[in-house]
């Protein structure tokens, strides 16, 4: 007797294998996989939602998760005060077209109030750590939700799934818990929370294909736009109320797109012809460095840069 074995087309690359699930489609699952363990694990789960596109791709799988019902979680945001308004404008359109409930987290009220003082080079992503940390504490979230990925940077590299935070919201990596055959542990004690990140395992290019797959809607600012920029430690920054230009930075108006998107002051722009999301997964394809080693510079502070920040309870 002959058996036959049943097949499904698998992956992009067209290959036949038993029951595969394409790469997108596997990753797809396990972040779903992550959200649906978070509702059944904890009382009051957040989402971190900027408007980025790593947020918007965690809320679209968010709300796949638990289609045709709502998702069970609210959104937070800690808003530096010097946002890209594209970005912001976009944040609160799809907060309103879904029905979701938006925190946010201002900066600014911390400055006015005296609690945080501008730095000198004008950055506010450093300040972004207390406004969150005690907002997540007044509001007692259990689980945040963060699209922090692996390939971005080595610190990130470091983090598991679930990652506890102690009642300081802050991160030791020597308390990190094994998640062998994805089985997650969501144990803590009173204070304390866990940081969850369902696109850990994707990169960049992932979830560009991802995005075009689906047909997501992105800010304008993701593809290439002509705009006012100037040159500082070789990224081109916006001009704004932040500090910038300084004398001897010229500014000039240059086609430029963001790879990723964050406080004014320390996201670069990169130059770019991409309209399209065909183009910009081609751009991305060919490119040896990641979104925040080429545009982002908090990140060059100092080596350790991002882990003093994630250690201090910074995403």
């Amino acid at each position: 007797m002959t058996t036959t074995v049943a097949t499904v087309k698998g992956g992009e690359d067209g290959t036949d294998s038993p029951y595969a699930l394409s790469h997108l489609d596997a990753l797809e699952s396990e972040a779903v996989h992550i959200f649906r363990e978070v509702a059944g694990e904890f009382e009051r789960p957040v989402i971190l939602f900027s408007g980025g596109k790593d947020s918007i791709v965690m809320l679209h799988l968010a709300l796949k998760a638990f289609a045709p019902a709502a998702i069970p979680f609210s959104l937070l945001h800690v808003d530096t005060g010097h946002n890209f308004p594209e970005v912001l404008d976009y944040r609160d359109r799809v907060v309103a077209a879904h029905g979701l409930r938006l925190h946010v987290a201002s900066v600014q009220d911390y400055i006015d109030r005296g609690v945080l003082r501008e730095r000198p080079d004008g950055t506010r992503n450093p300040l972004q750590t207390l406004p969150l940390t005690e907002r997540i504490q007044s509001e007692k979230f259990d689980a945040v939700f963060g699209g922090g990925r692996r390939d971005e940077e080595k610190a990130r590299a470091k983090e598991r799934v679930f990652s506890l935070r102690d009642e300081f919201s802050q991160w030791d990596p020597r308390r990190q818990r094994p998640e062998l055959w994805n089985l997650y542990n969501g144990r803590h004690a009173p204070g304390e929370h866990v940081r969850v990140f369902p696109l850990s395992n994707w990169t960049e290019l992932d979830v560009w294909q991802y995005i075009a797959r689906e047909g997501i809607e992105l800010p304008e600012i993701y593809f290439a736009h002509e705009r006012e920029v100037f040159k500082r430690a070789g990224m081109w920054l916006t001009a704004g109320e932040w500090g910038g230009p300084k004398d001897g930075e010229t500014v000039e108006k240059r086609l430029v797109r963001y790879r990723t998107v964050g406080d004014m002051s320390c996201t670069g722009a990169v130059d770019s012809d991409a309209v399209s999301l065909e183009q910009v997964i081609t751009e991305i394809a060919a490119s040896r460095l990641t979104e925040r080693g080429a545009t982002r510079a908090d990140d060059k502070m100092s080596e350790a840069a991002m882990e003093d920040r994630k250690r201090e309870g910074y995403f």
